[in-house]
C-alpha cells in the first residue's frame, strides 16, 4: 500500500504542477533561438539527484508500466510527471542501503517477478500465428455440427380459457401479430409478440419443446409455463450462422495465450532442478516479520 501511494501520489502531484510550469516558460521559449537537440538514447541524462543520474531509459521503463489513465496524457505532460516522480523517489531514498535484509529480499522478488513477466509476455506474443488462429477456429467452430435456431412469436395470457379463445381467433383468420399487440400481457406484446431468433436452451423448456414441435407457419395449442399461458407461432427455422474468425479473434487469441503460458510454466518447472528440503517449517512463520530484521 505504501509503495502504491508513493507511485500514484507522486505522479498525480507531479502532473498537477506541469501545466503551471509550462505556462511560466512559454514566453521565454518563444524568444529563444531554436537549437537542434541531439538524438536521444536510453542513456540520455534528464536529471542528477545527489550524484545519481536519472536517464531517459529510466523514464521510459517506468512509463511503460503505468496505468492506461496516465499513458493517455500528452507526451510532454507525461514525461514531466514521470521524471518528477523519479526525482522525488531518488531524493527520498538517497543514502538508504540495499543491504538491509528486508530490502534485499524484496528487490530479489521484484527482479524475479519482472523477469517472469517479460518472459510470459514473449511467450504470449509468440503464441499468436495465423496458422494457430485458424486451427483454433476450426476446432471451436468450423468443424462443429451446425446448430438450429427458431424464429417465433407468442401471445402471453393469464389463463387457459383466454389462450383457447385467442387460438380460435387466429384460426378464424385474425393476424397473429395484431392479436399479440392487443391482448398479450408479455413485454413482447407491443412488437407483435416477436421473440426473434432463439437457439436451443434459451427459452423455458415447456415453451421451447412446444415451439420446436411446430412446423413453420403453425400455431400451437395453449402452453403453460411459469409465466402464464402462451400461444406460439413458429415462423422460420434455420441453421445458426457461425461466427467468422474475425468475430471471435479476441476470444481465440486469449485461449492460445493461456494455453501457451500454461504449457511453458509446466515445462519450466518439470525441466528445472527443484530441490525441496525435507525439514518442515511451520506455515505461521510466513507472518513473522522479525525474521527479516538484520
Amino acid at each position: 500500500m505504501i509503495k502504491k501511494f508513493i507511485v500514484t501520489a507522486a505522479i498525480a502531484a507531479s502532473f498537477g504542477g506541469v501545466a503551471a510550469a509550462q505556462s511560466d516558460t512559454e514566453t521565454e521559449t518563444e524568444t529563444t533561438e531554436e537549437v537542434a537537440a541531439p538524438a536521444p538514447s536510453a542513456d540520455t541524462v534528464l536529471a542528477t539527484v545527489n550524484g545519481t543520474d536519472i536517464t531517459l531509459g529510466h523514464v521510459i521503463a517506468l512509463t511503460s508500466r503505468l496505468p492506461d489513465q496516465y499513458k493517455a496524457l500528452p507526451d510532454e505532460q507525461l514525461m514531466s510527471g514521470v521524471l518528477e516522480q523519479l526525482i522525488q523517489q531518488t531524493a527520498l531514498t538517497s543514502g538508504m542501503s540495499r543491504d538491509k535484509k528486508s530490502v534485499a529480499l524484496a528487490i530479489e522478488n521484484e527482479v524475479r517477478a519482472l523477469l517472469a513477466t517479460e518472459k510470459l509476455k514473449s511467450i504470449e506474443d509468440g503464441a499468436i500465428t495465423d496458422e494457430g488462429l485458424q486451427a483454433a477456429y476450426d476446432a471451436a467452430y468450423a468443424d462443429q455440427p451446425a446448430e438450429q435456431e427458431w424464429k417465433s412469436q407468442h401471445i402471453l395470457l393469464e389463463n387457459e380459457e383466454d389462450a383457447k379463445a385467442v387460438v380460435a381467433e387466429i384460426e378464424g383468420g385474425a393476424d397473429f401479430g395484431e392479436v399479440a399487440k392487443a391482448k398479450s400481457t408479455g413485454p413482447s406484446g407491443p412488437s407483435g409478440g416477436d421473440l426473434g431468433w432463439q437457439g436451443k436452451g434459451r427459452l423455458v423448456p415447456e415453451f421451447e419443446n412446444a415451439m420446436i414441435a411446430l412446423e413453420p407457419g403453425a400455431v400451437s395449442a395453449p402452453v403453460k409455463t411459469q409465466f402464464g399461458w402462451h400461444v406460439i407461432k413458429l415462423n422460420e427455422v434455420r441453421e445458426k450462422p457461425k461466427p467468422t474468425l474475425d468475430d471471435v479473434r479476441g476470444e481465440l487469441e486469449g485461449g492460445l495465450k493461456e494455453a501457451a503460458v500454461r504449457d511453458a510454466l509446466t515445462e519450466a518447472v518439470e525441466t528445472a532442478e527443484v530441490v525441496r528440503p525435507e525439514a518442515a517449517v511451520d506455515p505461521s512463520a510466513i507472518r513473522n516479520l522479525d525474521l527479516l530484521k538484520d
